[in-house]
């Protein structure tokens, strides 16, 4: 579950009032506080997360997977805190939010985010996907290991899924992993890992 303080905010004031210890994010200028994730939603970010820096050191890439930062969109009053963020050191110069508020915006700065769905699914494949596409963040993954986004998402049956989004002349275009299948990912095609694997990691049998 997500609470939400329904009173209407600009970026500027939530970046201000966000507390320490926290997880908000801001949505059309709503504030809302996310949930303490359960276990097996941490198991999967942890798993990828180290996975992931593994490989980026591997091909001493100039990334790096914060802690807190957050993705603002540059229409709108929304600030996003993903589950997962890779940045691109080198580009954070010219982001004019990264100095006072720990905040990024430009597609360049974000090779790649990712977010593990929970209770509040419609979030990560309608609103995000959204506003991920249209910063032109590269790619996206959203990790449904737990199967309940919409049947229209992930299929019918509805099966743990893993969807890549390739931004490709501006536009999401979609592939789906599931059960052995190897993801392949643009920014980190040498990544060896399978859809399942990363689901047994949240402690999801296959």
């Amino acid at each position: 579950m997500i609470k939400a303080i329904h009173k209407l905010v600009t970026f500027e004031a939530f970046a201000a009032w966000r507390t320490e210890g926290g997880r908000y994010e801001l949505h059309d200028g709503v504030i809302v506080e996310m949930a303490q994730p359960v276990g097996d939603h941490e198991d999967i970010v942890g798993f990828l997360a180290l996975n992931i820096s593994i490989e980026i050191g591997r091909q001493k890439l100039p990334y790096f997977i914060p802690k807190t930062v957050l993705v603002k969109p540059s229409e709108g009053e929304s600030a996003y805190s993903p589950d997962i963020l890779i940045i691109n050191r080198p580009n954070l110069v010219n982001e004019p939010l990264w100095k006072k508020e720990s905040t990024v915006s430009q597609a360049i700065s974000i090779p790649l985010v990712i977010e593990v769905v929970s209770t509040n699914w419609r979030d990560d494949y309608y609103k995000k996907l959204a506003d991920y596409e249209g910063i032109g963040i590269p790619e996206y993954w959203i990790i449904d290991y737990a199967a309940i986004g919409a049947r229209k998402f992930i299929g019918n049956p509805k099966l743990p899924t893993i969807s890549i989004y390739q931004l490709i002349d501006g536009e999401y275009q979609v592939t789906q992993f599931k059960g052995d299948t190897h993801i392949v990912s643009p920014t980190f095609p040498e990544l060896n890992l399978t859809a399942e694997q990363i689901f047994l990691a949240g402690g999801v049998q296959i």
